[in-house]
C-alpha cells in the first residue's frame, strides 16, 4: 500500500514557475514508477510525466515538454514536478500516481495503483 499527498500547488503569474512535490508513504515506494496527471475544469484528466523507480527514464507529455521536469529522491519518499514557464492553459488540479506496470502502458497514462488527492495550481494571464 502507498499513501501519496501532493503539495506546492498555488497562485502564479504566467511565465512563473512551481515545484510540485509528492510525498509517499509505505516503504515499497522506491519500487513504483511515478506520474504526474492533470485536470482541468470540465476537461478529463491527462497524462504530464512519468519517471521509473531509478528515476533513470522519464517521459513528457507534449504539452509539456521542455517546460516541466519530473524528477525523484526514493531516499525521501517523494516525487517532484518542476513546472516552469507556466502557461494559463496549466491551470488544474495536480496529482501524483504510482505503478508498477510495464513503462510502455504508463507513460500512455494506464496501470497506476495509487494516486493522491490532488493540489490546485491556477496560472494567471
Amino acid at each position: 500500500q502507498v499513501q501519496l499527498v501532493e503539495s506546492g500547488g498555488g497562485l502564479v503569474q504566467a511565465g512563473g514557475s512551481l515545484r510540485l512535490s509528492c510525498a509517499a508513504s509505505g516503504r515499497t515506494f522506491s519500487s513504483y514508477s511515478m506520474g504526474w496527471f492533470r485536470q482541468a475544469p470540465g476537461k478529463e484528466r491527462e497524462f504530464v510525466a512519468a519517471i521509473t523507480w531509478s528515476g533513470g527514464s522519464t517521459y513528457y507529455a507534449d504539452s509539456v515538454k521542455g517546460r516541466f521536469n519530473i524528477s525523484r529522491d526514493n531516499a525521501k519518499n517523494t516525487v517532484y514536478l518542476q513546472m516552469n514557464s507556466l502557461k494559463p492553459e496549466d491551470t488544474a488540479v495536480y496529482y501524483c500516481a504510482a505503478g508498477l506496470d510495464v513503462w510502455g502502458r504508463l507513460v500512455r497514462g494506464l496501470g497506476y495503483d495509487y494516486w493522491g488527492q490532488g493540489t490546485e495550481v491556477t496560472v494567471s494571464s
